[in-house]
């Protein structure tokens, strides 16, 4: 490789380094665009015992209770959607990662929104409700957002967003996962409808 080649792909990486400091959105695109070459799929199969889920040839572990409210204040116990598959997003409105993986979650949610055995919450956990609803009013999606109305055990959240726990419709987890990930992938959708038709 000549000097002049070498000159131009250093001072390309300086100018991708530089958008993604100096421009916020950038970061975004680009986590998006890692997600969609196939760096980020989620983790699919039961976390390891000690993530309080089951451990290969175990039995499952039922999934802590915990309790939801939606922005006009009704409260749903996940004992409640016991029977239905359930899909947790924990996320924040100024977590980048969290941004990047909302419109995979968008097309996740899209082909199942008519489905009665899957139910999507989407918990933001600063519990701000103004700000939640303008997030995904800015961003064009309709994912239904919840907030915590109880303590989220570390089962389910221990300290990372995003965090996305899917639960089946026994009431144990069968999957959990920490960090973004591309949840718009066809082996995501075959995981939830194996799940809904067990």
């Amino acid at each position: 490789m000549d000097k002049k080649t070498k000159s131009w792909i250093l001072n390309g990486l300086f100018v991708v380094l530089l958008a993604l400091l100096i421009w916020p959105t950038s970061r975004t695109y680009f986590q998006q665009g890692l997600m969609k070459i196939g760096l980020f799929s989620p983790k699919l199969s039961s976390p390891s015992a000690d993530n309080a889920a089951t451990a290969p040839g175990e039995a499952p572990v039922l999934a802590p209770a915990i309790s939801f409210r939606d922005p006009e204040g009704k409260v749903v116990q996940l004992s409640d959607l016991k029977g239905k598959v359930v899909f947790i997003n924990f996320w924040a409105t100024w977590c980048p990662p969290c941004i990047a993986e909302m419109p995979s979650i968008e097309a996740l949610y899209k082909k199942f929104e008519d489905n009665q055995d899957i139910v999507f919450l989407i918990v933001e956990i600063e519990a701000n409700a103004e700000k939640a609803q303008q997030f995904m009013s800015s961003k064009n999606l309709s994912l239904p957002i919840y907030f915590p109305e109880s303590e989220i055990s570390e089962a389910y959240l221990s300290g990372s967003i995003p965090t996305t726990v899917i639960i089946d419709k026994t009431g144990a987890i069968a999957s959990r996962n920490e960090g973004m990930a591309d949840y718009s992938s066809q082996e995501v959708s075959d995981y939830i409808s194996e799940l809904i038709h067990k």
